[in-house]
């Protein structure tokens, strides 16, 4: 499979990345590990993931499949009674562990709301990951400690925010990158557009990174796009990579290639990992009404865990007992999470109007003593 990068031919590039100009009108997929977990050679990637060594490629296993039970344990969660509500991740783990892993600590992510296993690789405490789910709070975490911006439900306003961000980082003379996540169906919202040709027009280091999982809630993607996604960005003059989203290492050199392009200069790309959802949009939906069961099984047989554990054993790098030490990790993890969640105490219901806005505000004091006068009814009545 040769390997593609999608890229406007009149933008200024480093030298480190003029070799990736394969021309614009491809629609193939950069794949390093194949469905059956075999490792591809030839590709223009390549050499952004030689320094994987047999131990990282443990860890990113079990990242994914860690994540993978966080999910599930959520899920049961929602199904408990004990969250409103959960977006799962069942499919993107590479997507997600692949690009998280390949940041560093001073990167800046902005996401929307099915980026649990971004949190988690951001070092999202377990108590924050389930708190906004399940209304404890209008958010979940310090931004400024972890360099990741609370989950965005807004569809696509995250990436408005990213290229703030960017701006900020190129006024200050940083290196950091700025990196957005959103959906298919974000690519279709005014506010990714307009985000990338702010991007484009000041040449930002921002990344936009897309989780084509094809579905926007019940609508396919090919309904929003004629085209493969990643031929969108070269419009707005960001150049942009279209990779295999269920393989992890692919993933990871598409990201890195990106951080590198935007560290030295080179500006904004626009990733399509291309990727699916095998389950709901979130816990209030039932994709059974409008996806075909084969469709889901032709993408389950792409598995991104069970490709890279095919790979890791035919390579000889699943020893004995890594299985179990992950089982182990991710039945702890779990635990965690769930105890976390059952256990965080309920707020004052009266703290709703708190951290609404930074300065006080006189027409929110008038609510905030209103709902107090409401809420004093109730005490009144025992």
């Amino acid at each position: 499979m040769r390997c593609v990068l999608l890229i406007t031919h009149d933008l200024p590039l480093s030298s480190d990345h003029q070799e990736l100009d394969d021309g614009p009108e491809s629609d193939e997929l950069i794949q390093l590990i194949t469905q059956d977990g075999e490792r591809t050679q030839g590709s223009v990637l390549q050499r952004w993931i030689q320094d994987v060594t047999d131990e990282q490629l443990g860890s990113l296993y079990e990242d994914m499949v860690v994540i993978r039970r966080i999910d599930t344990e959520a899920t049961y969660l929602q199904r408990q009674g004990e969250l409103a509500l959960w977006p799962p991740l069942l499919g993107q783990e590479a997507a997600q562990i692949g690009s998280a892993r390949s940041l560093r600590k001073d990167d800046f992510v902005f996401s929307s709301y099915r980026e649990s296993g971004v949190a988690y690789c951001r070092g999202v405490d377990f108590e924050d990951l389930t708190r906004v789910w399940r209304g404890n709070s209008h958010s979940s975490w310090d931004p400024f400690v972890l360099n990741m911006a609370t989950p965005q439900v807004i569809i696509g306003a995250q990436t408005l925010h990213a290229t703030g961000y960017a701006m900020g980082i190129k006024n200050d003379g940083a290196d950091s990158v700025a990196v957005t996540y959103f959906g298919d169906g974000a690519t279709s919202q005014g506010d990714v557009n307009e985000a990338m040709v702010f991007a484009s027009s000041f040449q930002l280091p921002v990344i936009f990174f897309c989780q084509n999982n094809h579905w926007a809630i019940s609508e396919p993607v090919s309904l929003q796009a004629s085209v493969p996604l990643s031929r969108r960005a070269p419009g707005f003059g960001i150049p942009s990579l279209r990779v295999d989203g269920n393989d992890v290492l692919a993933v990871m050199a598409a990201t890195r290639s990106a951080l590198d392009r935007a560290r030295s200069g080179g500006g904004p790309t626009f990733i399509e990992a291309v990727t699916y959802r095998m389950g709901p949009h979130t816990t209030a939906d039932d994709p059974h009404r409008y996806r075909n069961v084969d469709e889901l099984a032709g993408w389950a047989a792409k598995d991104p865990i069970a490709r890279l554990e095919k790979y890791l054993k035919s390579s000889g790098r699943f020893i004995d007992g890594f299985q179990r030490l992950v089982a182990d990790k991710s039945d702890a993890v779990a635990h965690a999470m769930r105890e976390a969640c059952k256990n965080m105490l309920d707020p004052e219901p009266i703290t709703v109007f708190d951290n609404v806005f930074s300065e006080p505000h006189a027409a929110l004091t008038r609510q905030k003593e209103a709902y107090a006068h409401y809420l004093s009814t109730f005490a009144a009545a025992e």
